[in-house]
């Protein structure tokens, strides 16, 4: 067994100088570590099969789930169902460290709204 870390993890950029980590990635399962700098954001979406779950590390997430905004701190998290629209940003001054769980990966499930 690996012991499993941002470092010997898969990374990748998105949106305007967001970073991301595949901590596990399988057909199952996949687990992302996220970096989201201040005023960024991602654009609202839903995903057909995927069922997540957001989980904030540091500091503050506005997460928009259907409609309804909500405000995530360190140490709390959100699930997000199939089907429902959701747009992640990050309206602070500090640095958005988050995991994404993906069951099963959302990998070219997304569909943009």
């Amino acid at each position: 067994m690996t012991i499993i870390e941002t470092k010997n993890s898969e990374h990748y950029k998105w949106g305007n100088n967001c970073d991301g980590w595949h901590l596990v990635k399988n057909k199952t399962l996949s687990i992302i570590q996220e970096c989201v700098p201040s005023g960024s954001f991602e654009t609202s979406h839903y995903h057909q099969h995927s069922h997540q779950f957001f989980f904030i590390i540091s500091g503050v997430a506005t997460i928009e789930v259907d409609g309804v905004i909500h405000t995530l701190k360190a140490d709390q998290g959100i699930e997000v169902k199939a089907g429902q629209i959701h747009k992640l940003s990050n309206q602070h001054n500090k640095d958005l460290n988050f995991t994404v769980t993906s069951t099963p990966p959302c990998h070219g499930d997304k569909v943009n709204v």
